[in-house]
């Protein structure tokens, strides 16, 4: 990952190596999956198996790779790729170790500060790493909460994950439609921390929504969320809900409600 000074949170993060961590994600992944069913459900993702998670979050690397590789400068017309998938389902884990390996290769020929084409606010080569981070981090959850257990999340990286979902949330709705709906007169949600620094304040306003980061520490919120920072990385993506037991809430729940019914990411 990264450890650039773009994040937005009203706390100081504790630096994270977005490059690194994309490798040691990738390598518990493969921890997890390398003795399991692929046949397996995986019920944070609706419709898919473990090999299908598998196979996402290689394509995911390999894609980013190329883009990376590329230096692109406007959004690709294609996103054929040769991703080297193997032809059985029982090479797909060691396939998955590799793509790892793709990836570091790519960032090793990548400034991360060269100026890029990115999906969302950072328009830098390090996006890439950040959101493949997470894209890998996120989906090794998936695959551990398949198999019964319980992740574990490094809080540094659980905080700019955080960050990192928020920043760039404002500019997914053309691959998640319903974050258009996000909007709203004023109205603020808090994520906070309750294991350390990590405080968010997102206000919804006419004309979309965003991160306040003038005084969030200060201010009220209309509806809050607390938890580990871990938690409230699985929160933000849809891996727990707001009412699960291990946070807390408060306020107007029909905001919180609106909030989660279309921040899908």
């Amino acid at each position: 990952m990264k450890t650039s000074g773009h994040s937005t949170q009203a706390s100081v993060a504790t630096p994270v190596d977005h490059r690194a961590g994309v490798a040691v994600e990738t390598a518990r992944f493969v921890a997890a999956v390398k003795d399991a069913d692929l046949a397996t459900a995986v019920p944070s993702c609706p419709g898919w198996t473990l090999a299908d998670l598998i196979k996402h979050t290689g394509s995911v690397q390999r894609w980013f790779s190329v883009l990376l590789r590329a230096r692109v400068q406007e959004p690709p017309r294609t996103r054929d790729v040769d991703l080297r998938l193997p032809d059985q389902e029982d090479g797909y884990v060691d396939w998955l170790a590799e793509s790892a390996t793709v990836a570091a290769d790519a960032f090793a020929a990548t400034d991360p500060d060269l100026p890029m084409w990115a999906w969302g606010a950072d328009q830098h080569a390090r996006f890439w790493a950040r959101r493949m981070l997470f894209e890998t981090l996120v989906h090794r959850a998936d695959a551990e909460l398949a198999l019964g257990l319980r992740p574990t999340i490094d809080r540094p990286a659980a905080v700019d994950g955080i960050d990192e979902f928020l920043v760039n949330l404002p500019f997914a709705a053309f691959f998640a439609p319903k974050v258009a709906g996000l909007r709203g007169p004023g109205r603020t949600i808090r994520f906070r921390a309750t294991d350390g620094d990590g405080d968010w304040l997102v206000r919804l306003r006419p004309d979309g929504f965003g991160l306040d980061t003038a005084h969030p520490a200060a201010d009220t919120a209309d509806a809050t969320v607390r938890g580990t920072a871990a938690d409230l990385l699985l929160l933000v993506y849809g891996r727990l809900p707001y009412d699960a037991e291990v946070l807390a809430h408060e306020g107007d729940e029909d905001l919180l409600a609106h909030w989660f019914a279309n921040s899908a990411f």
